[in-house]
């Protein structure tokens, strides 16, 4: 390849080195390559080592250093100019830029530093330009930047959570408010917010089984579940439909997302958050509430869905999960179990309509063949000495079988003595299972006790067991440590839906309230994202026990001794929530006592607010919620025995150059979603870890966003337990400075939040 190459381009102002990568190839298509690097510099440099953001209140050291890339010795003067950007008048007295103008001597091919120390006044300027000037003989060079300056005060937002059982009446107190002290704080609002009646929650989640927007079997008959349900529902009661139509005509906030709601409340805005868009599909599915109580749509869309489903029933009565693929024993059953929930409620009896009947009929035949199947299966494995038949083979699917089977005893049986076989060892297995499955035993076993098959002990045991297990909590009810897993029998919503199924059949009525209790409390921090987990949910909130929707009595509420008129403050429809917020001269230590009487059957929640401006030092820590909040940074030391931490305190001494680590511990004592963690650092203070990217610590999957003043975490899914963060920072300036705090809060139930206490670090 022969022949010159001449390029010409324009450097930018950057005082580094260049690679340029070129090549070429011929019409015979041979390649030629050339590689170059250019320096582009000056004799005399001035590199500024400026921070991120300046901040209130804080004393810190302004570096930099004069590069000398000649071969002779070059002394000059060096001048730090500080300019208010909005206007560009100088500001260094007002920075205490006492020095501006700095001596220096820099050796053939050495740097030599220069430092300013600054003081950064309250409240005088927003942003500040610098410029550094260096002059030495002939040369000189310079650089001008902008730095904002952040307050060092910080809006905080410390929440009391009010939750009050049916019949009850609690007084609850906001002890950081009942014993501020503080000659910095200033009050900004006192806001009071309460759902009298969360059982709503529940009819709002029922527009997701319609919206799901895969065509397989299982999300197809979950809409014909939701239409029926639906339907039931709204015609159950006059009051009922009249609030369907006053959310869909008027009370259209009713239908905002929870992500939506309270903005003012909340630390981090929805639009800077990784979930705008669960925040607008949440909200489609609410206002497709009026349209999913639409009496003429339901009776459609459930002519279609069962069209459907009657098109996708395959010749041997199974079903697939999508068209096309082999019949699932387990998505049979689900269908099954679903029908034989709506004909045991009388929402929809297969009596009454004979392609229906037939359908499920070849569906329960299917089931009843796979059973056969699995029976004649062990009997093989026995015949061929592997075990015997009194051996616990007890599958999960078995257990399935046993309890949708349950809803259809007026059908023949293939084989009773299989049918006997299982319910046998469930008798004598069944505390052996995991709690889904003893409650699917129960439900059964219970069905079955009759003189074909016998009494069955078990279901009484199982009850007495789970009784003994639960955790029972004024606030949050009836429950268990059901942790998730990858199975169908693993999941803690369809579980505690069963439970309630189950103490429903045995008419108990107080632990019915107190799991429906726990169930609201869930959907309170958590958004119920399966179809199956929302139909299980419904289901049992909806048509167990009481009818809570009816529930509509306002709640008596004292604040400070003072009865609020709840009769005058504007509620939405059904949930009855409402929001007030008090003046801030009104606001004092008075006011930290609230006394809340529920005169309905459904527990009732909300939230006091109290947002304060305070000094980031003077800020003390936030633990009376269930999220709390341990900060603590760490020196790293290289030793004799390697790399160790210890922890700072007034005593450390700090110096630049120190790598530091953050520890953030957090607590949590209930599952929630969409949190979002804040932690604030000094000026002084740089990131090593500088890339956002999603992480997994500890089965914890979270987003990590490294930001110029914070680092922020924010988490889909917090489940319930204690978790510790730690990042990398390293100190790059000298001076005294407020390392801010960090703070927590659930986006879905703001009232859930917590913060760090403020501390200062001073860096010699």
């Amino acid at each position: 390849m022969e022949g010159n190459v001449i390029v010409k381009f324009k450097m930018g102002e950057a005082l580094t080195r260049w690679k340029f990568l070129m090549m070429g190839n011929t019409t015979d298509l041979k390649l030629g390559f050339s590689e170059k690097t250019l320096v582009t510099q000056k004799d005399l440099m001035v590199f500024p080592n400026a921070p991120r953001f300046l901040r209130e209140s804080d004393e810190i050291e302004f570096t930099a250093k004069v590069t000398n890339m000649t071969a002779n010795v070059l002394s000059g003067s060096a001048k730090l100019e500080l300019f208010n950007a909005l206007t560009m008048k100088p500001i260094d007295d007002l920075l205490d830029n006492k020095n501006a103008t700095l001596n220096f001597d820099a050796k053939a091919g050495e740097s030599a530093p220069l430092a300013w120390k600054l003081k950064i006044p309250l409240g005088k300027v927003q942003a500040v330009t610098y410029r550094v000037v260096a002059k030495a003989g002939d040369f000189s060079d310079g650089e001008e930047n902008t730095l904002p300056v952040l307050t060092n005060r910080m809006l905080v937002t410390e929440t009391l959570p009010l939750s009050v059982r049916g019949g009850e009446t609690k007084k609850f107190t906001m002890e950081s408010l009942k014993n501020n002290t503080s000659k910095t704080l200033t009050n900004n609002k006192l806001t009071l917010e309460f759902t009298q009646n969360p059982a709503w929650y529940a009819v709002q989640a029922l527009p997701y089984l319609m919206e799901y927007p895969y065509e397989c079997t299982e999300q197809i008959f979950s809409r014909y579940y939701a239409n029926s349900l639906a339907s039931s529902v709204a015609n159950a009661h006059p009051k009922i439909k009249a609030v369907f139509d006053r959310w869909k005509n008027i009370d259209t906030k009713a239908l905002l997302s929870n992500l939506s709601k309270n903005q003012e409340l909340k630390y981090a805005l929805l639009e800077e958050t990784p979930w705008v868009l669960q925040s607008q599909n949440e909200e489609v599915q609410k206002k497709n509430v009026g349209l999913l109580f639409d009496l003429n749509r339901m009776s459609n869309e459930s002519t279609n869905a069962l069209k459907k489903m009657e098109e996708r029933q395959l010749s041997n009565g199974g079903y697939a999960w999508f068209p096309g693929g082999k019949d699932s024993w387990y998505i049979t059953q689900y269908i099954v179990e679903g029908f034989g929930h709506l004909d045991k409620l009388g929402v929809k009896q297969l009596d009454s309509d004979a392609k229906t009947k037939e359908m499920v009929a070849k569906a329960v035949s299917y089931c009843d063949d796979r059973l056969v199947e699995y029976y004649q299966e062990i009997e093989k494995e026995v015949k061929q000495g592997h075990g015997k038949m009194e051996d616990d083979h007890l599958s999960s699917i078995a257990i399935h079988y046993l309890y949708t089977r349950s809803f259809f005893q007026n059908q023949t049986v293939q084989q009773v003595k299989i049918l006997q076989y299982f319910l046998n060892q469930g008798e004598k297995y069944g505390l052996k299972r995991s709690q889904y499955e003893q409650g699917l035993l129960a439900l059964a076993l219970m069905r079955y006790s009759n003189e074909v098959f016998g009494k069955f002990t078990i279901p009484a045991k199982i009850v007495a067991s789970l009784k003994e297990k639960a955790i029972v909590s004024d606030e949050m009810g009836m429950y268990w440590k059901t942790a998730y897993g990858f199975y169908w029998y693993e999941m803690p919503i369809e579980t505690q839906a069963l439970m309630i199924e189950l103490f429903n059949e045995v008419k108990d009525d107080k632990v019915v309230d107190d799991l429906k209790v726990w169930l609201l409390k869930n959907k309170q921090t958590n958004a119920w994202k399966t179809t199956k987990a929302t139909a299980s949910a419904v289901y049992a909130l909806l048509k167990t026990g009481d009818n809570w929707l009816l529930d509509d009595t306002d709640l008596s509420i004292s604040v400070g001794g003072k009865a609020l008129d709840v009769s005058q403050i504007n509620k939405e429809a059904g949930t009855g929530y409402f929001k007030t917020e008090f003046k801030t001269d009104d606001i004092s230590s008075k006011m930290a006592t609230v006394e809340v009487k529920n005169p309905n059957k459904v527990v009732a929640w909300g939230a006091m607010y109290w947002q304060y401006f305070e000094n980031l030092d003077k800020i003390k820590g936030f633990e009376a919620t269930p999220l709390t909040l341990k900060k603590q940074l760490f020196k790293e030391e290289n030793t004799d025995k390697g790399l160790v931490i210890k922890p700072i305190d007034e005593k450390t001494p700090l110096s630049t150059g120190d790598k530091l680590k953050v520890r953030i511990e957090l607590r949590v004592d209930r599952d929630m979603e969409f949190v979002h963690m804040k932690d604030m650092r000094a000026s002084g203070f740089e990131p090593i870890n500088v890339l956002s990217q999603y992480k997994y610590q500890d089965g914890l999957g979270y987003y990590e966003s490294t930001r110029d003043a914070a680092t922020n975490f924010f988490f889909d899914y917090l489940p319930r337990g204690t978790y510790v963060f730690e990042y990398p920072l390293v100190v790059n300036h000298r001076g005294d400075m407020s390392n801010g705090v960090t703070t927590i809060q659930c986006m879905y139930a703001p009232e859930f939040t917590s913060h760090s206490e403020g501390v200062r670090v001073k860096v010699k």
